[in-house]
């Protein structure tokens, strides 16, 4: 195995993620990070042949950026009874990111790594040079809306397979036997198997990867993505998907690529590389609309706040406002929440990450009660204009919205929200469909409980 490859670590809150620089090969410097699918070890990665020579097709363009997910690889493990959610994955993005140097990059994306790549595009498209999607999607799980999607019993049945079969000689076998692999022979590609499962993690590491990207649900972020985008997926049945998810995306490319095989590094490679080396190559930095991000907002207020100052007075209640101010902005330090505004007894606050918006919420609500009163919050996650360092747009009016139909110490929330949650631990009861005043059409709210 070859031990001359530099690996570094950067530190994402209490973890340690894996990662390595390739040096560019050409004169051109757009770096380029690499989201691949969830099992990987980024030394035996080398030992894969043909593995080298489409990194080296990207350096191309720059520096290529590899890192193994938390829980994988000689990255920190975590958990297997709380699944690591997509937005603390994200927050591991930023850390390469920043532990590389690297200000923005294009970001290539594989496997259960679309979804992750689309949530920071979305969020941080200053970061964000482009997007290559490469024979991923936006969710697995089948739902009516999303027929081409894995049903609950299929996943549970693979999710069983996996575990059972991780780290073995016949499930490698498997593996080897379901897709076309070019140029590579099948002992080869089984022994390496075998050793790349051993090494990446147990079972329950692949297991807890394998749950979250079947949970999770970024459709309804795509909307929100200002960056150039590269869809490529197969031809025949997986075209239509491909193309349903580009059209998700504004401006989106759709490119049709040669083979039958699902897994990318099957068959095929280097049109892969070469179709993005092609799409980078063309991207300059002022076709991102930097003006458009992703966020999650959150508004709260206190309950019968009217009639708790009359008859209070209006020094006493001056005093307690001041108290629910400081909690909340407390609350809003420890879960890197940006303050809006604040009217009277209101906060309107943005996060890039709704997991903590939500868990601010309910810092919140938990933090206030100690001083007699209540609160309701509100949150959604959507498209945000950014105005002398201010957002607003629908988004803004829909989490107002949702903050309406919130009960005294309660947390409501969009579906959007619950969605790009899964595996934050966090669980919600349906409120059904609400008429938003002024939001067209009906929208679905949970209240966290």
């Amino acid at each position: 195995m070859p031990d001359e490859f530099d690996i570094r670590y950067a530190r994402s809150g209490d973890l340690h993620i894996a990662y390595e620089i390739v040096e560019p090969g050409g004169s051109r410097r757009v770096d380029v990070l690499r989201i691949a699918a969830f099992v990987s070890n980024l030394q035996n990665n080398h030992a894969l042949p043909t593995y080298d020579e489409g990194l080296q097709r990207l350096a191309s363009l720059g520096r290529v950026i590899n890192y193994d997910n938390r829980g994988t690889g000689l990255s920190d493990r975590v958990r297997a009874a709380r699944l690591p959610s997509i937005e603390e994955r994200m927050d591991d993005l930023r850390a390469v990111l920043d532990a590389a140097g690297s200000e923005r990059a294009a970001l290539v994306c594989y496997s259960d790594g679309g979804p992750l790549g689309c949530l920071f595009a979305a969020t941080y498209p200053e970061r964000t040079v482009a997007l290559v999607l490469c024979n991923t999607a936006p969710r697995i799980a089948w739902a009516p809306d999303y027929p081409w999607g894995m049903r609950p019993e299929d996943f549970e049945h693979n999710l069983h397979e996996l575990e059972r079969g991780w780290g073995t000689r016949s499930y490698a076998e498997s593996m080897v036997r379901a897709n076309s692999w070019e140029g590579i022979a099948d002992d080869v590609l089984v022994d390496w198997w075998v050793t790349q499962m051993r090494l990446s993690g147990g079972p329950g590491d692949a297991a807890t990867a394998f749950r979250l990207f079947y949970e999770s649900d970024v459709r309804n972020v795509l909307g929100t993505i200002r960056v150039p985008t590269l869809v490529l997926t197969r031809g025949g049945e997986m075209a239509a998907q491909g193309r349903a998810f580009a059209d998700l995306i504004p401006g989106a490319r759709h490119g049709i690529m040669p083979g039958t095989g699902k897994q990318v590094m099957s068959e095929h490679r280097a049109a892969y590389s070469d179709a993005a080396i092609e799409f980078v190559g063309e991207i300059h930095e002022e076709d991102a609309e930097l003006e458009s991000i992703l966020a999650t907002v959150l508004f709260t207020d206190i309950v019968d706040s009217t009639a708790r100052q009359a008859s209070m007075g209006d020094r006493r209640w001056t005093e307690l406002v001041e108290q629910h101010h400081r909690v909340v902005r407390g609350a809003l330090a420890r879960y890197r929440g940006r303050e809006l505004d604040t009217a009277g007894d209101g906060f309107f606050a943005a996060f890039d990450g709704p997991a903590r918006a939500v868990r601010c919420a309910q810092g919140i609500v938990e933090g206030v009660r100690e001083l007699g009163i209540e609160i309701r919050a509100g949150l959604h996650t959507g498209e945000c204009r950014t105005i002398d360092g201010k957002i607003g747009g629908l988004a803004v009016s829909i989490g107002a919205r949702v903050s309406a139909l919130a009960g005294p110490s309660e947390v409501v929330v969009s579906q959007t929200v619950r969605d790009l949650v899964a595996g934050s631990g966090l669980a919600f009861d349906d409120r059904g469909e609400h008429a938003l005043k002024g939001v067209p059409g009906t929208w679905r709210a949970y209240v966290v409980v």
